[in-house]
């Protein structure tokens, strides 16, 4: 999702004073453009759900008396839908579990803004985004490491030192956080770096 895309947040919580301050806080948050729709009462909620399809739900998880979170999704199939804890007093952790992230009311906005912009973030844009962070000569090191050349073969043929090739592995592993060459070739083959004709004799 790009930033500059409609954010629509619903907010359930009980307390108009919680519920319009943190509106007006979501309407400010940088680089997100936040439609806030405001939700009072338990009983609103799903044909509030149903009529704006928001992307999160923001609710206190004592929305009612205690919002029944697994029960809720499966009553009402909202698979895109996120839903951000906002917790205003002690909770138990456990009770938190089925939340896709949470926040405490006394939180600062960078860090609301953060826990959102994590939730925003699919699989796929995360891995396209480390492949990205790969340098050239990172991706040529994966190459060779999974078509079975030692560090020193890889040093040769790249015409660098076997330090810096190993400086190189160390960093593509704190990168992808991978650290074997098994997971490097699954890597490699994904995200089309090599050819399955070119390391069938690796495997």
């Amino acid at each position: 999702m790009s930033n500059s895309s409609l954010l629509k947040i619903v907010i359930a919580e009980p307390s108009v004073i919680v519920r319009s301050g943190l509106a007006t806080v979501l309407k400010r948050l940088p680089n997100l453009n936040v439609h806030p729709i405001e939700v009072s009462a338990p009983d609103a909620l799903a044909p509030c759900l149903h009529m704006h399809h928001p992307d999160i739900v923001v609710v206190n998880p004592i929305f009612g008396g205690w919002f029944d979170l697994p029960a809720f999704k499966t009553d009402n199939d909202t698979v895109e839908t996120k839903y951000i804890a906002m917790v205003c007093s002690v909770i138990d952790a456990n009770a938190l579990k089925e939340y896709d992230e949470q926040f405490a009311i006394c939180d600062d906005v960078d860090m609301l803004a953060a826990k959102i912009n994590h939730l925003l973030h699919t699989e796929e844009e995360d891995k396209a985004f480390e492949q990205e962070q790969l340098s050239q000569r990172e991706k040529e090191i994966i190459t060779c490491v999974v078509k079975g050349m030692t560090n020193k073969a890889i040093a040769d043929k790249l015409y660098l030192s076997i330090h810096t090739v190993i400086t190189h592995r160390r960093n593509i592993a704190r990168k992808l956080q991978i650290h074997s060459p098994a997971g490097l070739t699954i890597y490699a083959i994904v995200n089309k770096l090599v050819e399955l004709s070119e390391i069938r004799d690796h495997l």
